[in-house]
């Protein structure tokens, strides 16, 4: 099975078809596998893909995908790769479905998707939009821009269909917060990465640790990594990724910092969150409060 996708929907289905028994080899553009975080923590998703046997071939396109007549099929890629293959699953993005609105006269935005305001209406007053097909109004970065999330889908939804009855909803924005379990790895982020922090005009620093996800004496204690970014100036939290075991809560604590994140939170003022603690479950200071910790820490030696 050939799969060209180091994305959300590749590396999960990569996942799926090992697990069915498939010998599986993926085929990404980027250089890194999950580009929607750093490549320091997408070097740790394709070690896990490596540990589960399956091929990751990074930096390449498909060329060519031909009907052998055999019942499988011949596939080609930009680095000179021919094999073949029983299936080919190809999972390369979103765009957004905007050609019906554009006939319509409706305005077009942000990578091409329908330009909506944050009570979602259309150029049009009487049209609603929402979905993988419109702009979304990002919190951080107090613009517009294009963020193809089922939770985002959502919660507009509710503001679009709210006001197409005569509500006075407004969408209260999106910090692009997401999360993807890859075999026994789960993956999130929330809020700006550096360079995008940098390109919206902050001055960023971006800091890696990692801490047990509970007490290391209560047996099951697994690894948590975490890159933590935020305003050199200001302190400013601006956004965290993280990665861990499945059940280390990594969608639990990348929530935390998405809420942080919506109340506009320093990195220090984590610390001050009464969050819950047990033995087998965390520490008196989450790893989130530790990971922030030890960004403050390499502030202010950076400032010494």
């Amino acid at each position: 099975m050939k799969n060209q996708a180091g994305n959300f929907v590749g590396l999960e289905m990569a996942d799926a078809l090992v697990y069915r028994g498939l010998e599986v080899t993926l085929i990404s553009r980027p250089s890194e596998v999950l580009s929607t975080v750093d490549p320091q923590l997408g070097q740790l998703v394709r070690k896990e893909l490596d540990r589960k046997g399956v091929r990751v071939l990074l930096g390449r396109e498909i060329q060519s995908i031909t009907d052998l007549h055999d019942g499988k099929i011949s596939v080609r890629d930009s680095k000179g790769l021919e094999t073949s293959a029983d299936l080919a699953l190809v999972a390369v993005g979103v765009r957004p479905a905007s050609e019906l609105a554009e006939r319509a006269g409706i305005k077009i935005g942000e990578q091409r998707a329908i330009r909506v305001n944050r009570a979602m209406q259309t150029s049009e007053p009487d049209i609603y939009a929402a979905g993988d097909c419109v702009e979304t109004w990002h919190r951080l970065l107090n613009r517009p821009t294009f963020q193809p999330l089922g939770t985002t889908s959502h919660k507009q939804g509710r503001v679009a269909g709210e006001n197409a009855v005569g509500g006075n909803a407004q969408f209260a924005g999106s910090l692009g917060t997401q999360v993807v379990k890859v075999f026994e790895l789960a993956i999130a982020r929330s809020g700006l990465r550096e360079e995008e922090a940098r390109k919206a005009g902050f001055d960023p620093l971006t800091v890696q640790s990692a801490f047990w996800d509970h007490k290391a004496y209560y047996p099951g204690a697994q690894e948590i990594v975490f890159r933590i970014c935020g305003d050199k100036n200001t302190g400013r939290l601006l956004g965290a990724q993280l990665i861990g075991h499945w059940k280390s809560e990594i969608s639990k604590r990348v929530d935390i910092i998405a809420a942080a994140l919506f109340h506009n939170m320093t990195v220090e003022s984590l610390n001050e969150l009464d969050l819950s603690y047990t033995p087998p479950l965390s520490s008196p200071w989450d790893p989130v409060q530790m990971a922030a910790q030890a960004w403050f820490r390499s502030l202010n030696n950076s400032i010494a």
